[in-house]
């Protein structure tokens, strides 16, 4: 018996969530007394760091199939090393790949799916995992009794773990079949911190009056190395990409921080928020519903509040 993880790369490159899905597996692994058994596909960096985090064994793919992501190719993949290794358990990290395979790997391997996964099993039998829902406004206890699961790791929420092993790291040259589905055109966002993995996020909304204005949103992310998110309303009027929507429709967060700047707080915004550790709201009514759901809160003008902010923490920045 083992656990399986998939270790997701971008053009490469690990990050955050790569790691952050090796720790979950192998504490996992080590609660069930179990192997736990990394996979990944043509990556560039050294695919033995992965024992860093606790696998015991890292299969590197390799082949032209397997240099763009296309989910019926890797669910098949994932089953059929799944299948191969006795690995009962199949754990992914939530991301956008990972919600799309995810299923699909559930369907081949016959088992149950519990995605949003916040943290380790509180109990082994049945299964119990803890989950968000009703767009991360609730927490629910999920159990089953499938023999096989799939587990869907909510970015930023167990944290990674470093676990040094000796792991056997084995390179293994495949092609897939053809799939169905293939890609006419992939457009990819450059020079900014994903949101999905960013710790911390600043986000704007329609108080800041018109894009000419994100510099100040942009100028404090960059202050302190943060990702930059807006709205809905903000990316509906064209004033920033759609790849920045924070939301019910837009994407689902949960940094370590969130500061939202001229944003009233409705509660489509707050579903895909709410996960946020520490929330700051900004804003010059103090009656917007923000307020409520804020662990820190300042009512004034973005446009004086938020210059004091940036200067205070270059000083910081500067004397430390």
């Amino acid at each position: 018996m083992s656990v399986l993880v998939y270790v997701e790369n971008w053009e490469g490159s690990f990050k955050k969530a790569s790691y952050e899905a090796v720790s979950y597996a192998a504490q996992l692994a080590q609660q069930k007394g179990e192997d736990c058994i990394a996979i990944t596909t043509e990556a560039s960096d050294d695919v033995s760091v992965l024992a860093n985090y606790g696998a015991t064994k890292v299969y590197h793919i390799k082949g032209e199939t397997f240099k763009a992501f296309n989910n019926q190719i890797f669910a098949s993949l994932i089953n059929d090393v799944a299948n191969e290794m006795n690995a009962t358990t199949i754990v992914v990290s939530n991301t956008n790949n990972g919600k799309n395979m995810a299923p699909m790997i559930a369907i081949k391997s016959d088992a149950a799916l519990i995605t949003n996964v916040l943290d380790l099993p509180v109990s082994l039998s049945p299964l119990t995992i803890k989950r968000k829902v009703f767009s991360n406004k609730a927490f629910v206890h999920y159990s089953t009794q499938a023999s096989k699961v799939v587990l869907a790791i909510t970015p930023n929420s167990f944290g990674v773990n470093e676990s040094k092993t000796e792991a056997q790291v084995e390179d293994k040259a495949m092609n897939a079949a053809s799939s169905g589905l293939s890609s006419i055109s992939i457009d990819k966002a450059t020079g900014k911190i994903p949101l999905p993995e960013a710790e911390l996020v600043i986000s704007g909304g329609r108080g800041l009056k018109g894009p000419e204005n994100w510099n100040m949103i942009e100028d404090l992310a960059s202050a302190i190395g943060a990702g930059t998110a807006c709205s809905k309303p903000v990316a509906d009027m064209g004033w920033r990409p759609h790849s920045e929507h924070v939301g019910q429709t837009g994407l689902a967060i949960n940094p370590e921080l969130y500061i939202a700047i001229g944003i009233s707080g409705a509660i489509q915004h707050l579903a895909g928020v709410s996960a946020s550790k520490n929330i700051v709201v900004i804003n010059s009514d103090a009656e917007a519903p923000f307020f409520k759901a804020a662990d820190y809160g300042i009512v004034g003008d973005a446009f004086e509040v938020v210059p004091k902010l940036i200067a205070a923490i270059k000083k910081y920045k500067a004397a430390n």
